[in-house]
């Protein structure tokens, strides 16, 4: 009898456990796969520009091995190349 509650309790806060998991991964998944500013995917870089207003803001792309560059971003996520030759992207103070 002792035995039967000690493993049905193990079971029931294993449960409550990877459910309560699961719903922090549910909640953060789309925060977190497009942040504001540079991020990169497995191959991939972005600079998501977050906005209310619409506006188009100046970005510095820094390039591996190459000259690094300003480019004009609207809202939105915008592609800068494969990961391995972007290393990062940051507003310049500057709209477009």
């Amino acid at each position: 009898m002792r035995v039967r509650r000690l493993v049905s309790r193990a079971l029931g806060s294993a449960v409550l456990v990877l459910s309560s998991m699961g719903a922090v991964s549910a909640t953060a998944s789309p925060a977190a796969a497009d942040p504001c500013g540079f991020f990169e995917t497995g191959s991939d870089a972005f600079y998501n520009h977050c906005t209310s207003d619409g506006s188009n803001v100046v970005i510095k792309v820094e390039v591996a091995l190459a000259p690094d560059y300003e480019r004009c971003v609207g809202p939105g996520k915008t592609w800068l190349g494969p990961a391995s030759k972007i290393q990062g992207a940051h507003y310049v103070n500057r709209t477009c």
